[in-house]
């Protein structure tokens, strides 16, 4: 049920945009995410009941991986992304530039405190795409209820990506 509240609070804040339920942990919690509309789910790390029973062409499972073996293991298991978690502690951008060179047929999301001044750097440098959850519901904007202040950020890292994705053509 931890997914179903937290994807209604999504849904009320920002209207009906793309829902992504995040540390789903077991495939309960999947099931129920996946039935209240989620489309996107994310784990901190590969859960292959997860991989093996939810994901379909109406909702992608990213699990989450750190080292070399965990990102071809689960790409090979069926994954068709992963997330590279905790990045920052594993080397942030550096690390993400030396695991694509092995792995550029793996698309990887980028995940774990990522600052708003590092997202063109990740996505030049081989994320497909980065969390930046705490850059932008920033705490005080959450306490207040600033949902104008959220989605004002929300708009500047996808106009950062954007332009950093086009920039690679």
């Amino acid at each position: 049920m931890r997914a179903e509240l937290a994807l209604g609070a999504a849904r009320a804040a920002l209207r009906g945009g793309i829902q992504v339920v995040g540390t789903v942990l077991n495939v309960e919690d999947a099931k129920v995410a996946k039935k209240v509309g989620a489309k996107f789910l994310m784990s901190p790390a590969m859960i292959k009941d997860i991989l093996a029973e939810i994901q379909d062409h109406e909702v992608l499972y990213i699990p989450g991986v750190m080292t070399p073996t965990e990102i071809l293991s689960a790409y090979n298991a069926g994954a068709r992304i992963v997330k590279v978690y905790p990045v920052s502690a594993l080397g942030g951008v550096e690390y993400i530039s030396a695991v694509k060179k092995p792995f550029h047929h793996i698309p990887m999301v980028a995940s774990q405190g990522i600052q708003m001044g590092l997202v063109a750097d990740f996505i030049t440098r081989g994320a497909s795409a980065v969390v930046l959850s705490d850059a932008i519901f920033q705490k005080e904007a959450v306490a207040r209820g600033d949902f104008d202040s959220i989605s004002e950020r929300a708009q500047l890292a996808v106009s950062i990506g954007t332009e950093a994705k086009n920039s690679l053509n």
